[in-house]
């Protein structure tokens, strides 16, 4: 079930600390801002740095102006829902304070029914781990804490794994493993070449 008051927060520009389909993520609604921005101040993040954004289902990257083509839509489908973060192709200036002059972004459509519910409910959400750039992600609601404080809306406790998502690139003519994370490179390149 989904808590009423993580979506309110959520939806009402705040940040939370929830368990996600890897580590603990610090989230904030990805349409909204003034909450991404307040993110990158918080975790101390480079401003050209993108997030990594959790949506519920593949055809919400369109919603960005994502446009997939027929190879990309096949990858998706074999690794989401699941531990994989794609980069795809994003050059539209109003998400310009998403994809920080990269023109690309990174999604996720994670596994835990739960979190797709919350996504469901809140729209995409920026998902980086629970952490200052450059320290250790945390572990435990009370390591987020340290880092974050009184500066978020809701600590969510639960399990997490502690391993990040895989990361791979569709912006080329195959994909490209960026970060090995929880799923084994070869089963992500395999069949793409």
């Amino acid at each position: 079930m989904v808590s009423a008051s993580l979506v309110t927060a959520l939806n009402r520009g705040g940040i939370a600390v929830i368990p996600t389909d890897t580590l603990y993520g610090i989230v904030a609604c990805a349409r909204n801002k003034d909450a991404a921005e307040r993110l990158y101040t918080l975790r101390h993040t480079s401003s050209r740095k993108p997030f990594i954004i959790l949506i519920d289902r593949i055809e919400t990257v369109t919603d960005f102006g994502v446009i997939l083509t027929t190879t990309q839509k096949q990858f998706l489908k074999k690794v989401w829902p699941g531990k994989v973060s794609v980069i795809l192709p994003c050059t539209l200036k109003r998400f310009s304070y998403l994809h920080r002059g990269t023109q690309s972004l990174a999604f996720r459509v994670p596994k835990p029914k739960n979190l797709r519910a919350l996504l469901r409910k809140t729209g995409p959400l920026v998902a980086p781990s629970a952490n200052s750039e450059g320290e250790k992600p945390a572990q435990t609601i009370r390591e987020a804490k340290k880092y974050f404080g009184n500066a978020v809306a809701l600590y969510v406790p639960g399990l997490v794994r502690r391993a990040p998502s895989s990361l791979v690139s569709l912006l080329g003519p195959t994909p490209v493993v960026i970060r090995r994370g929880t799923v084994n490179p070869r089963t992500l390149t395999e069949g793409t070449s």
